[in-house]
């Protein structure tokens, strides 16, 4: 090899030496025209002389390589039977094989997901994994949105429950309604009690032909739901949502039914829903009559909601006639009577992204709050379930939307319905679009710049080389749009909802604020109820009646007022002039009774003692006992007691207790935390225990007790205890040390 480098070394310096005459004829000649220029062209004969060194190193070492390798011409076989392998492939690295998608499914009770999911070629994977997909069936809370890397995505988007929750769906749309009220009237009146009660009051007070229907403010499977004629029945201080009964539903086949519709947002800024072509219908099991007084209480005619109806004996298990069914086959059936399918979907997909529009500001808000880090794929998507119900004019209400609808797959319809809506959900998800071991060497690397504080630039390359790359925006866009699957985009569709997103800055959160004030409302008036309940059940008991004159009659007595204050305190606002004498009878009761079982205990006489009984078996009343009321507090008692925990507690802390407690548990690593917060001083004077300094002191002003106790009395926050009325002897002189 040497060899063959010697010998293309010189065979260069022969091909460098045909055209140095040249250079030489003509330095030569300079020199004899123009000696002054004698310094120029040495610098130029070197600088060729430079480049011409280069050019022989890198064939050198080129052919150096060459030999290396083995790949030069005449290595390289001429057979037909052996490939000739270029250069540049060897010299490749091999390609990383694509990461395992991971999902991680602890908080998903539905076997449906994880099929589909193994299908996919995804790995079940915990928590504390760097998983990829995290599919739960709750709602998501910031901190757990906050947590989350960038190539990460969760279901749920935080603050949908704005639309997903009854009671806030009815508050976002009753605010759109007075903004766009042509826009908005997709939805049966509504009322949240009990803050809207008296408006709800009042509406069936002048129309008493309507029926309502009563709702759980988050609710779900239909549980809670009943109809009613009147809305006296209902307690004004319950939490629910009431509607007007949609009496007029469309029949199929004289059942009532409504529609679920599955919708997927794939991101909220910029907004992108999709609505699945195939769902379910889902039929009452008993034929549908108008409500009655005998009628209402009939679930399985009015409520449509599967797990209901699934335990009636007329439930009917058939995909074509059956009490669940496709949305393909109530097509078939409505297309059959004349209906203008194109019409009816239309005003249903209207119906889905007007309602989502409500709650976008919010939605936007919360995203960009929660993943402000998120610049590779989006963090989040969601499957929402629309319930639509239809008119008899065919016009679609919206009665709720859930935000984890049900994957269930009890029957063949159910698995052909929900694993296919699955299946396209995934793959429009694009769920290889982001490496995730690219994103952790980023971020790896952002971190080691942030720490070492480099900052470097990169290379200058001209804009006209570059090729301009497409965002992970634009690149999902267009994933999106070429594998639908069996969805249909309905947002965004030209400039139809434009109007609807420029909401009054002012207007969400005003009506959140006028909704929170009628609540306070409602609740001062329901306790305002509540006090007047007591007084008419107060005046009911004339024996109480009397005792709480006769109490009146005594004000001043000992004890009386401090008492009364401790009791007004524990019940709340809520006691009323009735109950306080109440009070402070059975109060002044109790402390005459103690203070004659103290002197009878103490040796004094008997005639005293029943000298000051007499009195009270005088105005003593009939004795009641009640266990929704609490004990009065006796004054003597109380500071009795408090006497009691103060020496128990300096008996506990002169022992140390405490100090040996928390030390054997710091050293077989039992302690929580906050215990250690909490109890960390003790650490710390085990530590200054030792110190021959301070024990020597505390020696000094007090021999009787130990070292450890008196610099834990020293030292130690909580000693400073009112422990003045001790009785012991012993504990009065480290009490003085204390001070």
């Amino acid at each position: 090899m040497e060899l063959d480098l010697q010998d293309t070394f010189l065979h260069d310096e022969d091909q460098q030496s045909l055209h140095s005459p040249k250079v030489t004829y003509s330095v030569a000649h300079k020199r004899k025209n123009d000696k002054g220029q004698d310094e120029k062209i040495v610098t130029d004969q070197q600088a060729k002389e430079k480049e011409q060194a280069e050019n022989i190193a890198s064939l050198l070492m080129s052919n150096y390589d060459m030999k290396l390798y083995g790949e030069d011409d005449t290595s390289q076989p001429t057979s037909r039977t052996a490939p000739i392998i270029p250069i540049e492939a060897t010299r490749k690295k091999k390609k990383r094989k694509r990461s395992q998608i991971s999902i991680c499914l602890t908080n998903c009770r539905y076997e449906s997901i994880r099929k589909v999911a193994s299908a996919f070629g995804m790995r079940e994977v915990s928590e504390e994994e760097a998983w990829n997909f995290y599919w739960t069936d709750m709602s998501v809370s910031v901190e757990r949105a906050k947590e989350m890397k960038r190539f990460q995505r969760i279901n749920h988007f935080p603050g949908m429950l704005e639309i997903c929750r009854k009671d806030l769906l009815a508050r976002n749309l009753n605010r759109m309604q007075k903004i766009y009220p042509k826009e908005y009237n997709f939805f049966p009146k509504t009322w949240c009690l009990p803050a809207d009660f008296g408006e709800a009051l009042n509406y069936s007070k002048s129309r008493k032909n309507k029926t309502f229907i009563i709702k759980p403010e988050c609710g779900s499977q239909g549980r809670g739901i009943y109809l009613t004629k009147s809305l006296k029945d209902i307690k004004p201080t319950d939490k629910l949502i009431c509607q007007v009964y949609l009496s007029k539903p469309y029949l199929v086949d004289g059942y009532k039914f409504d529609i679920r519709v599955y919708t997927l947002i794939t991101s909220c800024d910029p907004l992108r829903i999709f609505v699945y072509n195939e769902g379910l219908v889902r039929f009452a099991t008993s034929r549908y009559a108008d409500p009655n007084v005998n009628n209402t209480t009939n679930v399985f005619m009015h409520l449509t909601n599967y797990a209901l109806n699934k335990h009636s004996r007329t439930y009917v298990y058939d995909s074509e006639a059956g009490s669940k069914r496709k949305i393909s086959t109530l097509n078939k059936i409505l297309l059959s009577q004349g209906v203008d399918l194109d019409r009816l979907w239309h005003a249903i997909d209207q119906v889905i992204v007007k309602t989502i529009i409500s709650a976008w500001p919010i939605l936007k808000h919360s995203y960009h709050a929660c993943f402000p880090s998120h610049d590779m794929v989006h963090a989040c998507f969601e499957i929402l379930g629309f319930d639509i119900l239809l008119d008899h004019k065919l016009h679609p209400y919206i009665l709720e939307v859930n935000h984890s609808p049900s994957f269930h797959t009890d029957t063949q319809l159910d698995r052909e319905v929900k694993e296919g809506l699955l299946t396209d959900t995934f793959t429009m998800l694009n769920i290889w679009q982001c490496d995730k071991r690219r994103v952790l060497e980023e971020d790896r690397k952002r971190i080691r710049d942030r720490l070492l504080q480099t900052n470097k630039f990169a290379d200058f390359t001209p804009t006209e080389d570059k090729e301009p790359e497409k965002s992970p925006w634009q690149t999902q866009i267009q994933w999106e749009e070429t594998h639908l699957g069996n969805y249909r985009r309905v947002y965004p569709v030209g400039e139809q909802y434009a109007s609807l997103f420029q909401q009054p800055s002012g207007s969400l959160y005003t009506g959140t604020a006028s909704s929170r004030a009628r609540g306070d409302c409602t609740r001062i008036q329901r306790e305002e109820f509540q006090q007047t309940k007591a007084k008419a059940e107060a005046l009911k008991k004339p024996s109480q009646s009397k005792s709480t004159k006769e109490t009146e009659k005594k004000p001043g007595e000992e004890g009386s007022t401090t008492t009364t204050s401790v009791t007004v305190a524990s019940t709340a606002t809520a006691v009323d002039k009735a109950a306080k004498a109440k009070a402070r009878l059975e109060k002044e009761q109790k402390r005459k009774e103690k203070e004659e079982r103290d002197k009878k205990l103490s040796g004094k006489t008997s005639l005293v003692s029943a000298s000051q009984a007499a009195p009270v078996e005088n105005i003593k009343p009939p004795y009641v006992l009640c266990s929704f009321e609490p004990d009065p507090i006796v004054e003597k008692e109380e500071r009795e007691r408090v006497n009691l925990l103060a020496q128990r507690d300096f008996l506990i802390r002169s022992y140390g207790m405490l100090e040996q407690i928390y030390l054997v548990m710091k050293k077989m690593g039992t302690l929580r935390p906050e215990d250690e917060r909490k109890y960390g001083v003790y650490g710390r004077l085990s530590v200054v225990s030792n110190s021959p300094k301070t024990a020597v002191k505390k020696i000094k002003t007090d021999n009787q007790m130990p070292k450890t106790v008196e610099i834990t009395l020293a030292e130690d926050p909580f000693a400073e205890r009112p422990v003045q009325k001790i009785d012991t002897k012993t504990s009065t002189a480290p009490h003085q040390n204390l001070n």
